[in-house]
């Protein structure tokens, strides 16, 4: 399929232009599976990236972080192996190994990606995008030039970077963002985590599990504040049992770099206390990068430092559209990638559905993992709608005691006029491969009964979602 192209008046000054159906700006989950896809629906596409193929997620986000609490899981098994009747002598931790690993699956990942993209025929476009009036992608390069190209269709696709508190600026040595906390040229022996969503938590636990001493100060009055309030306790509770510090309802007011350790000054319904530590990890929540892009020049509207955009992601300019961490919405890896489908698909004149962010999977990757979907019960209360609540905890569970992982539970909230499955939320081992299958039954509008009747295979872990359905309705056999 050809799309077709709308030429413009050369500009002496740029080196060259070239035509294509689509131009793609950033290559992170959103804008290289947008790009693909467009390949597969036959629109001539191009993406450009300033930095590595699969942006943040893949090179400093999703992929090397897991790399990172893979390590710190290897070494909590090692070190509790007299539980599972091993004995391990001389277990240590090579820091710089670690990291090293993390790294090399980041760039293979990476390569996978620059692969799909000559497979699917995509051209590869280096240097900073930034759009211009008339459809035209300005691209500046390493040294400087610039090139114009141009499409009927450009989506933007720039993703966010690690939000910086006007008391709280990162310098990328003692007061660090994300990128440094996963590339330290050495392990710190203290750390304070100010924040406790994903990233914050995620990094508390490897640093944690390595031997760093961690201190989690968090402003709101739990941990992961997102989440379900009983699992935010469940969380607290594990983390304070394996050694990590949490003060909640807490600030943390200045912080004094002056010396050979970090000061924290830290506010909090007992008064003000300091903390002394090595680095603080400042991890209070993402900005999205929406500066310098060419949005002003073009007329494009924004909201709350969000870009403006319909049902199918275009913006109030015809023909220019937005994703990912830019638009409204969770700023989640496979939310990006959802949109950016639905995006071209649009364009290639299809009909897909809109994205329904009421049915999204949320997943935290620390010990023992958070996986949720859906409502709380408290949002489900607040909203006057009768529930039933069903809750199965891990210590009943035969698959999760064998694995000697009984911490934490599964929740599942219904209606309880229609036993609509309103919300899941679960917190353990493996949950973040189990949440799909809630996903799913939400999709389909799956009731209670239905799930308690879809046999689950025994012993595993999803037994536990068969049981808190069970539960909810009064069925539940194993408590």
């Amino acid at each position: 399929m050809k799309l077709g192209n709308k030429s413009l008046n050369s500009h002496s000054n740029y080196l060259e232009k070239m035509n294509y159906d689509l131009i793609i700006i950033g290559s992170g989950p959103g804008g290289y599976v947008a790009a693909i896809r467009a390949s597969q629906l036959g629109i001539k596409t191009a993406i450009v990236e300033r930095e590595n193929l699969g942006g943040i997620c893949l090179n400093w986000g999703c992929i090397p972080t897991k790399a990172l609490l893979k390590s710190a899981n290897v070494f909590e098994y090692i070190h509790h192996a007299s539980d599972y009747g091993i004995t391990v002598s001389g277990s240590s931790t090579d820091f710089n190994a670690v990291i090293k690993r993390s790294r090399g699956v980041a760039d293979g990942m990476s390569k996978g990606v620059q692969f799909l993209m000559k497979k699917n025929k995509i051209e590869v476009i280096s240097g900073t995008g930034k759009i211009l009036p008339g459809k035209v992608v300005e691209v500046t390069g390493a040294d400087g030039k610039k090139t114009n190209y141009n499409a009927p269709h450009i989506i933007l696709a720039t993703g966010a970077r690690s939000r910086e508190l006007p008391n709280l600026k990162q310098d990328g040595k003692k007061i660090i963002g994300y990128r440094e906390a996963m590339n330290l040229p050495s392990q710190p022996k203290s750390m304070v985590v100010v924040g406790s969503g994903a990233i914050g938590v995620e990094f508390a636990y490897f640093y944690n599990a390595m031997g760093t001493k961690v201190t989690i100060v968090e402003y709101m009055p739990n941990i992961v504040p997102v989440e379900d309030e009983e699992v935010s306790k469940q969380l607290e509770r594990s983390f304070k049992k394996s050694g990590i510090e949490i003060m909640t309802g807490s600030s943390v007011e200045a912080v004094d770099t002056g010396g050979q350790l970090c000061k924290v000054k830290v506010k909090s319904a007992k008064g003000e206390s300091t903390i002394e530590c090595e680095v603080v990890l400042s991890a209070v929540g993402i900005s999205p990068n929406i500066e310098n892009i060419g949005l002003e020049d073009c007329g494009i509207i924004t909201d709350k430092g969000k870009v403006v955009v319909n049902d199918y992601y275009q913006t109030n300019i015809p023909g220019i559209y937005a994703i990912g961490d830019i638009v409204k919405g969770q700023a989640l890896a496979h939310v990006a990638s959802a949109e950016g489908i639905i995006c071209v698909e649009k364009i290639a004149g299809h009909h897909p559905q809109p994205l329904d962010y009421n049915n999204i999977p949320g997943c935290t990757y620390c010990s023992p993992e958070i996986a949720s979907v859906g409502m709380t019960e408290k949002a489900a209360k607040d909203a006057g709608i009768e529930i039933k609540v069903g809750k199965f905890p891990f210590s009943a569970s035969g698959k999760a005691k064998a694995a000697g992982s009984s911490d934490g539970f599964v929740k599942l909230i219904f209606d309880a006029k229609y036993g609509e499955l309103l919300g899941a939320h679960l917190i353990g081992a493996n949950v973040t491969e189990m949440i799909a299958e809630l996903v799913l039954a939400r999709k389909l509008e799956t009731t209670g009964h239905e799930i308690i009747k879809a046999v689950h295979p025994h012993p595993t872990m999803s037994e536990a979602i068969m049981e808190a359905a069970a539960a909810a309705y009064g069925e539940v056999i194993h408590l």
